[in-house]
């Protein structure tokens, strides 16, 4: 029953973070939102997603992990009833804005149970987990697109009744939940690592950056692609949608293989090793043109890799703090993907201005710029595990 609701549970949550790919163009049309208005709207919803790691570990050590588990389910699921109904932007923005806080409650709740249960082979079995996020986000942008199609008594669901059905999904990880016993609620509060200790461990804070970085690159792929590949080359939904499929297919694959290879290596070396040849798959995509787009998909075998394996590290550095740790990390994360959506946003329409804001050049310059800086992100997640890995090893501390 722990294995269903963490699997169903990644299952859910890719398809909340990644139906919005061939939707996004939608609600950009009906709410007539420019590049900037969306880059704020997602950095709004990040901000909820933000909000809900703040106080998931309270309620975690409050409830326990299983209704906190329970409740992020259930806000998902209406968030989705919400969506449908919405047909006024304040109140679409608010039905958003709740859905990121189910997202927000439901990761920190599954990393908390994962790094609880999971105590051998910590690399292999965190990604394989998270491998269920990626299989479930490489069908959601097509199952989005098919939905959006569907006609039922004459009435198209379009992206509204997309939103509802495949939100409303989450009712059945629910019923996993409730018949669940979960590990770790005994644990005594002064056997947990404080706070403040936390707070001065250098280390700490370079996995925030390290998943900082990684985790904008990865989440503004599933908010970006479809509208850079639609816009800049005159893409259909159809193949847009099909290619950011590839990219969660190779994300996916990369999850279910290659975490063996993260506790072979060591988890400090994969984070640089992996963020690295994501950052080059997406400089190469965006400088060689239509021709290498194919590369923007591979970049998905690297970036996958970066959440579960910081997920794995800290399971392993903190085995009695893992809960605040996560929860920390994960919060600052949170506020690292607010400021990354709106500077992405914002880089677009700035660099429109330069080359020409009304003119195709302007927008596939403005498109690159703006695709360039979710490659400088994983780029930067590199660098950042580089210096964890040297000050590490000065004190012979390697993960």
């Amino acid at each position: 029953m722990q294995l269903a609701t963490i699997f169903l549970g990644f299952v859910i949550f890719g398809f909340s973070e990644n139906i919005k790919g061939p939707a996004i163009p939608r609600i950009q049309f009906d709410f007539m939102l420019n590049e900037s208005q969306l880059g704020t709207l997602l950095s709004l919803n990040a901000l909820g997603y933000l909000i809900a790691c703040s106080f998931t570990a309270y309620l975690t050590r409050l409830w326990g992990i299983k209704w906190v588990t329970v409740t992020a389910f259930a806000s998902m699921a209406a968030s989705g009833i919400f969506i449908f109904f919405a047909h006024n932007y304040p109140l679409f923005s608010a039905s958003y804005f709740l859905m990121y806080i189910g997202n927000g409650m439901l990761e920190i709740g599954l990393a908390i149970l994962s790094a609880r249960i999971f105590v051998k082979n910590t690399g292999t079995m965190m990604n394989l987990t998270h491998g269920f996020y990626g299989l479930s986000s490489t069908v959601a942008p097509l199952i989005a697109t098919g939905l959006m199609k569907v006609t039922i008594n004459g009435y198209t669901l379009d992206w509204r009744g997309m939103y509802l059905v495949m939100l409303l999904l989450s009712i059945v990880p629910i019923i996993f939940a409730l018949f669940s016993t979960f590990p770790g609620d005994d644990i005594q509060h002064d056997e947990r690592v404080p706070f403040k200790a936390l707070l001065k461990d250098r280390v700490i804070w370079l996995m925030v950056l390290i998943l900082s970085f990684g985790v904008v690159s990865e989440l503004a792929v599933g908010g970006w692609l479809v509208n850079f590949l639609e816009k800049a080359y005159n893409w259909d939904t159809v193949s847009a949608s099909g290619m950011l499929s590839a990219f969660f297919l190779c994300f996916a694959l990369a999850r279910l293989f290659l975490g063996a290879l993260t506790d072979r290596i060591g988890f400090t070396l994969s984070l640089i090793l992996f963020s690295g040849f994501s950052a080059l798959c997406t400089f190469a995509a965006i400088l060689g043109g239509e021709s290498l787009a194919f590369l923007f998909a591979a970049a998905g075998i690297g970036i996958a890799m970066i959440y579960p394996t910081v997920m794995a590290f800290i399971a392993k550095r903190y085995p009695k703090g893992s809960d605040t740790a996560i929860t920390f990390t994960v919060t600052m994360m949170g506020l690292g993907s607010v400021i990354g959506n709106y500077v992405i946003g914002g880089v677009i329409e700035l660099v429109k201005s330069i080359f020409g804001a009304e003119t195709q050049l302007g927008l596939l310059r403005g498109l690159q710029a703006g695709y360039g800086f979710i490659g400088l992100c994983a780029a930067l997640s590199a660098v950042s595990g580089l210096i964890l890995y040297i000050y590490l090893f000065k004190r012979k501390e390697i993960i």
